[in-house]
């Protein structure tokens, strides 16, 4: 491989976090389409990251703060040969990465550390996909627009139900229960989708067996695919289903990037102007404390595909809408 370009690319993060650098990605491939390029992420998305187009390596990042861990990443980084590094975390753990590069040669370094041969601009109040694009471009990177997500299905034939439905997501992540709007309002919306001939399709992973299991009980029209399904194959419903609801997650993130109209319910913890779901047909709805939102808003809110021919007036999300 000597005389390749070599390139590492550092996302670590959620499933959202990774979601919302998909163009970032395919804008640093297509800077580089002849170069070896890497992506350092969290070890739960190495499989993930190994299915994207844009990389030709995955590599995990060390948790904790062990010294141990610190020097064979070190060993590790100096070892990749590197001539570029794009950090899209921009955080001091991943600064740091760049001062254990040290001492002598370093790879041009684009991000929010100290020395790095393309700082970060200044992208206050900047959305996070804005962010990256302002970031890259400053490196050299062009935008290349939205990312070509063919690569990611998965086959949804068993799992597709009969009919039009649409994506309920009713959990996040566990250690953040005031992001979840109440399972027995999720409930409450399937009963209303089912009333308008729309089969609610409840996803998610096993940590969220408790919320899905109270939706079907109170939704018995509901389908229950949680734990079920790949991150292609939720990828195949999204571009199948008429519609997504569901709180500030990973699905939420990829449904939007796919085009399925979306809507995402937050809280106080989520800042709209940095995290919205981003896509074509996406929005949001927030109010401070979920437990005050009710599923008239909700329902309101909520985006479906336009029947053929037909164009709905279908309003946007906002700050305490509905309340």
């Amino acid at each position: 491989m000597s005389g390749t370009e070599r390139i590492l690319a550092i996302r670590l993060g959620a499933l959202g976090d990774l979601v919302q650098c998909f163009d970032a990605f395919q804008a640093i491939r297509r800077r580089h389409p002849q170069a070896h390029i890497t992506l350092l992420t969290g070890s739960a998305f190495v499989g993930f990251g190994r299915s994207m187009p844009w990389f030709d390596a995955v590599w995990a990042d060390p948790r904790g703060r062990n010294p141990l861990a610190y020097l064979r990443l070190r060993s590790r980084l100096r070892a990749g040969g590197f001539d570029t590094i794009y950090d899209l975390q921009n955080k001091p753990r991943t600064a740091r990465y760049f001062w254990l590069m040290g001492p002598g040669r370093r790879p041009l370094w684009s991000g929010a550390a100290k020395g790095a041969a393309f700082p970060l601009p200044d992208v206050a109040g900047l959305h996070n996909h804005d962010r990256y694009r302002v970031q890259l471009e400053a490196a050299g990177v062009p935008d290349t627009g939205p990312a070509d997500l063919d690569w990611l299905a998965g086959e949804v034939e068993e799992l597709a139900p009969e009919g039009p439905f649409v994506l309920l997501v009713p959990g996040c992540s566990p250690h953040l229960p005031h992001k979840r709007w109440p399972a027995d309002r999720y409930a409450a919306l399937g009963r209303r989708l089912a009333d308008r001939g729309l089969t609610p399709v409840v996803v998610g992973t096993d940590a969220d067996r408790d919320a899905a299991q109270a939706i079907v009980r109170d939704c018995p029209w509901a389908v229950d695919l949680v734990g079920r399904t790949t991150l292609g194959q939720l990828a195949s419903l999204a571009r199948r289903a008429e519609g997504a609801v569901g709180n500030d997650t990973g699905p939420i993130f990829l449904t939007a990037a796919l085009g399925c109209p979306t809507l995402m319910i937050m809280s106080h913890h989520t800042d709209p102007a940095r995290s919205a779901p981003w896509g074509p047909d996406a929005t949001w709805i927030k109010v401070l404390d979920l437990v005050d939102l009710g599923v008239d808003a909700v329902e309101t809110a909520l985006r479906l595909r336009p029947k053929p021919d037909v164009g709905p007036d279908i309003g946007q999300g906002g700050e305490n809408a509905g309340v």
